[in-house]
């Protein structure tokens, strides 16, 4: 597997996988509308011209991806996914740590759902730390984590 930068060919074949793979997540909150699952090719065309899209790929296929994106001192790891079919082999950490080093000075945030647990874990395992919870919807909160490095 390598992990390098998605290439504007790439976004309908990440906007798929992103939408497989949020399935679960939708399931745990309840809500099939969450944006992940609504984005249109419009949606991830804008987030190419604005972020940095990073892709893990395995026999010529795209398994996974990441974006990134930098405000001010603060890098924001936005829609980290694997596919469901290769999760749990350590790709995820992978697109975390490729992520990481784009900016390795920068103080690091993301966020996930309060019922994602496999995702909290991947955080707080890698040194993520929870500083704020916002409402998603009327059942589940955002939960933010952030990683600052010296």
């Amino acid at each position: 597997m390598e992990i390098i930068q998605a290439t504007a060919s790439d976004l309908l074949s990440i906007l798929a996988l992103q939408k497989l793979a949020y399935q679960s997540e939708a399931e745990l909150v309840g809500d099939y509308s969450i944006a992940p699952l609504t984005q249109t090719f419009d949606g991830i065309t804008n987030d190419f011209n604005n972020c940095i899209l990073l892709k893990a790929v395995e026999n010529n296929e795209i398994i996974g991806s990441v974006r990134v994106r930098i405000s001010g001192n603060t890098l924001h790891i936005c829609r980290l996914i694997v596919s469901p079919t290769h999760q749990n082999k350590g790709i995820g950490t992978a697109l975390l740590h490729a992520a990481e080093a784009l900016y390795p000075e920068a103080r690091l945030e993301l966020f996930t759902s309060e019922k994602s647990e496999k995702n909290l874990h991947l955080y707080r395992k890698n040194g993520y730390k929870e500083f704020k919870r916002e409402p998603m919807n009327k059942n589940v909160d955002f939960v933010f984590l952030e990683k600052c490095r010296d």
